[in-house]
């Protein structure tokens, strides 16, 4: 299983396989970065030991591809993943909340949610203002922010007049379009301007339709006030050398290991489609024609890397008076973040001395561009996102108390809430009685696993967590949490809650319980009775301080830790 997940591209290495008392029976760990990927490479992993056992075939390429694919369609895209990543290198604890982009940063009531590039302070207004090019085009004009001429057209032939309005040649693309789709651009006749509408009706009923900007496309990405990142793109081209024809040469530069089919990999193949194949029909040329040495044939003519456009670094040359610009149209939108597209000729002067404009703004732009350019430096755009969510130090987690033992698990976990609610703090609660949001029961029944933990760390009006964690919900799904601030093990005992899983003695049950204790933050604090001797045991295995009960400082216990060096 794990390496069916390795071959697939996984970057997995752990495994583990334990014998039980039960003859035939074996205990078997697998990791995985996607569950449902790890659930199938184990089906499929029992499918080849079978197949191995009674000598039948077994299509391992077919088996690794289907893991692949389904490692793309699961795993958490470039974009998203970059804010994921820059929040876990802070100390921020994430939950993905869909099998898509949204995610949950922090706990309670410091809870920030966030969607692809788009953060949850950003209103629903500023977001349908970025989808209507035309009203977001008169509001950066009226700001005083270069911008093309043009507005949408009703017809085909109103759409040729407004060409003739704004002068030839013109740029046709949906009102309300995205990702390059049904945008085309240099159109200079009325056959042209009439297919470019046909296309930009298929992806949406309104047509803009506004004046060309010679130069090239680039993207500046605007993060709470702050240009951050600049890239400069360029269209899907392909590079004859004289042997190759068109369609051999697309099939050799998507070989590239960077590009994929969709928004998971650095960059996207060049696909030869229909639009392809009607613009290098404006030079002469079919899929099946062979390029000279050092032609460059251009597939495209919008820049999107989601349609196999490529692109450059330039965030160093951005002249302060472009960035302005770019800060000055994510601000009258009402964008957090905003990907800004500017045509010019180069971003070293300022747009007005070039009659360069804005062309259009991104409510949730990619971030491919900036992560992994094509060529130039890469930029870690994720960590301004974090910071725009959460300032300073805030490392966005509110107290959690987790409570373990055999007995008197719930007793003290609503002792120790009591104790976080006389501070005027809103407390969460599971235990096995029920879930408990400051003071109201929101869930009943034997509520001591990770998923009610999940729940109360999502509740918006908690302001303190204490969780009591029984050993069924630790064996089945873990803890719900990664780290606490504080970890109480109230006792082990000699004998109960032995049987399930295959923990059979007190030994088993000890390291079972003490996971709470080797999650502790480093600033934090295990709280250990002293008298039970498999719960003092767990002392050397805190990853904070370690506090005794149940013993004065003259105890054995006491003397055996200080001597052992235990943060005591």
């Amino acid at each position: 299983a794990l390496s069916l997940q390795a071959q697939a591209g996984c970057p997995v290495t752990f495994s583990r396989t334990h014998a039980t008392l039960e003859a035939g029976t074996f205990q078997v760990v697998v990791e995985y970065t996607e569950e449902a990927v790890g659930k199938q490479a184990i089906e499929q992993a029992e499918a080849l030991i079978q197949a191995a056992l009674n000598d039948t075939p077994f299509d391992s390429d077919k088996v690794i591809a289907a893991l692949r694919e389904l490692d793309e369609d699961e795993r958490i895209g470039p974009s998203t993943g970059a804010i994921v990543d820059a929040a876990v290198a802070r100390g921020i604890p994430f939950r993905r909340m869909t099998s898509g982009s949204m995610v949950q940063l922090g706990w309670g009531s410091k809870a920030r949610r966030f969607q692809a590039a788009e953060v949850d302070q950003t209103s629903a207004v500023a977001e349908s203002i970025a989808q209507d090019k035309d009203l977001t085009k008169r509001l950066l004009h009226a700001a005083g922010v270069p911008v093309p001429l043009g507005r949408p057209a009703t017809s085909v032939e109103d759409a040729w007049a407004i060409a003739e309005e704004v002068g030839l040649p013109v740029v046709v693309k949906p009102q309300d379009g995205n990702q390059g789709k049904g945008v085309t651009v240099n159109i200079t006749t009325r056959a042209q301007l009439e297919a470019a509408y046909a296309t930009s009706q298929q992806y949406g009923d309104d047509v803009m339709v506004e004046r060309f900007l010679p130069g090239h496309d680039f993207r500046l990405l605007v993060v709470g006030g702050q240009l951050v990142a600049a890239a400069r793109r360029e269209p899907p081209q392909v590079l004859g050398d004289g042997e190759h024809t068109i369609r051999e040469l697309v099939d050799i530069v998507n070989q590239d290991p960077r590009r994929g089919s969709g928004h998971g990999t650095a960059l996207t193949k060049i696909r030869l489609d229909d639009i392809a194949i009607a613009r290098i029909a404006g030079e002469g040329l079919t899929p099946d024609s062979v390029p000279t040495q050092g032609q460059r044939v251009v597939l495209r003519n919008n820049a999107n890397l989601s349609t196999g456009g490529s692109a450059t670094d330039v965030t160093d040359d951005v002249h302060p008076e472009v960035a302005a610009r770019a800060i000055e149209a994510a601000q009258t939108i009402g964008l957090h973040i905003c990907g800004v597209d500017v045509i010019c000729e180069s971003v070293l002067h300022p747009l007005e001395e070039q009659n360069g404009g804005i062309v259009e703004v991104n409510a949730a732009p990619g971030l491919r561009m900036h992560l992994a350019p094509s060529y130039g430096k890469p930029r870690n755009v994720g960590a301004p996102m974090v910071d725009l969510l959460f300032s300073g130090n805030d490392d966005g987690r509110i107290p959690l108390v987790a409570v373990t033992g055999t007995n008197g698990k719930t007793t003290t976990a609503r002792l120790i809430g009591q104790l976080f609610t006389s501070q005027g703090l809103r407390v969460g609660m599971t235990s096995t009685d029920g879930v408990y949001v400051n003071g109201r029961q929101i869930d009943s029944g034997d509520c001591s696993g990770p998923k009610s933990a999940r729940n109360v760390l999502s509740h918006p009006e908690v302001d303190a967590a204490v969780m009591e964690c029984a050993r069924g919900g630790i064996l089945r799904e873990g803890l719900g949490f990664d780290r606490c601030q504080v970890a109480v093990v109230t006792n082990v005992g000699e004998g109960d809650h032995l049987g399930l899983n295959f923990i059979t003695t007190v030994d088993e049950l000890m390291v079972l319980k003490r996971v709470i204790v080797q999650n502790v933050a480093p600033n934090g604090y295990g709280v250990l009775n002293a008298i039970d001797p498999h719960v003092s045991a767990m002392a050397p295995f805190c990853t904070g301080k370690v506090i005794f009960f149940g013993a004065d400082r003259h105890h054995p216990v006491m003397a055996t830790h200080r001597a052992q060096g235990s943060r005591v």
